[in-house]
């Protein structure tokens, strides 16, 4: 009888698990990266579109973000190092991100 209860304790158990996993949101991760050098490069969420608001104002020249630190790298200009990556910018300010693909009104993802 002892055997039983844990057998279906651990079915709930994995149940519960389940049913957290469907009702996290669908929201992008607190740091990307467009570079595919960089640790923070998702290729994943990239193909989904990823929209950015920064300070108030939809983003589309965003290079790499930081939700949590509340930072964006844009691109400075033409400009390259002299390994001919772009050179960014580091500007401070809060930053808003959520997938493009899932409609008009998507969990957005925030500090």
């Amino acid at each position: 009888m002892t055997e039983n209860n844990s057998e279906t304790a651990s079915e709930t158990n994995a149940t519960d698990s389940v049913t957290e996993g469907a009702n996290t949101p669908d929201v992008p991760p607190m740091q990307l990266s467009v570079n595919p050098r960089s640790k923070h490069f998702n290729e994943p969420a990239l193909q989904r579109g990823v929209g950015i608001r920064f300070k108030d104002r939809v983003r589309t020249d965003i290079e790499e973000y930081d939700i949590a630190e509340g930072w964006v790298r844009v691109q400075a200009g033409k400009t390259m190092d002299r390994k001919g990556q772009p050179l960014t910018l580091k500007l401070n300010g809060s930053v808003e991100a959520w997938f493009e693909d899932l409609g008009d009104s998507p969990p957005v993802a925030k500090a």
